[in-house]
């Protein structure tokens, strides 16, 4: 096993104190609890405390996933906001299609995504010039092409991806490394974790993205609509 080094995590602290400089206090990090962001969340109470920690209860989340982040506003001693979707548009979603919609098309699993995670993290965002993810470019083809610093034009601000260079294996040895808590469905083959009936554990060899959204069409990108905006890259 190959630490993570030194260098990567100085340039993923530059990053976060580089945002953090530029934009505090308009900009937040979006967590949602998964490996990376615990390791951003390690490094931002070090670090750049100033930036601000979201995060999207769509109301659909595991239980695994509240108890952490009991846990994680305890252990890094950083206030977490947590965000939820307007419950008249949840009522009308569901009244109109079901509660569980998101299995009968891609269209409606869009649309709930929309309602319960979009929605929120657009009214979270309204007010902020930068915002910080836990993306990956190895996590999927769809973020490829992404670079650690980006003007997102879907939300109009400025997008950091501190972590865009790292590999799963650096994310865990940085969490082992440091003892901190994290997810225990990782321990259970779910790489990327959403919403309860949204996830499922995978095999060895799979797409760590094909536990989401698992029944749609094979050409249909597992994404919610986060990290999919138009972007301009930045030198």
């Amino acid at each position: 096993m190959t630490a993570v080094s030194e260098e990567k995590i100085a340039q993923t602290v530059a990053w976060l104190q580089q945002a953090e400089t530029e934009f505090a206090p308009q900009v937040l990090f979006a967590s949602s609890f998964g490996a990376e962001d615990i390791v951003l969340l390690d490094l931002i109470s070090k670090h750049a405390s100033k930036i601000a920690v979201i995060t999207l209860d769509t109301g659909r989340l595991f239980a695994e996933t509240y108890a952490l982040i009991d846990r994680c506003r305890d252990h890094f001693k950083l206030p977490i906001r947590v965000l939820f979707p307007d419950a008249s548009e949840v009522e009308s979603m569901v009244a109109a299609d079901g509660v569980n919609l998101f299995y009968h098309t891609l269209e409606a699993r869009k649309r709930c995504c929309e309602v319960r995670k979009l929605i929120p993290l657009r009214r979270a965002l309204a007010d902020a010039a930068a915002w910080i993810t836990g993306v990956r470019r190895a996590q999927a083809d769809s973020r490829a092409e992404m670079l650690p610093v980006e003007d997102d034009a879907g939300f109009g601000l400025r997008k950091f991806n501190p972590l865009i260079e790292w590999t799963e294996s650096e994310v865990w040895d940085y969490i082992r490394a440091n003892d901190l808590p994290y997810n225990p469905l990782h321990d259970q083959f779910f790489p990327s974790i959403g919403c309860a009936p949204c996830t499922r554990a995978v095999t060895a060899g799979e797409d760590p993205r094909s536990g989401r959204w698992w029944w749609e069409r094979e050409d249909a990108v597992a994404e919610c609509g986060l990290h999919v905006s138009t972007l301009t890259r930045k030198a």
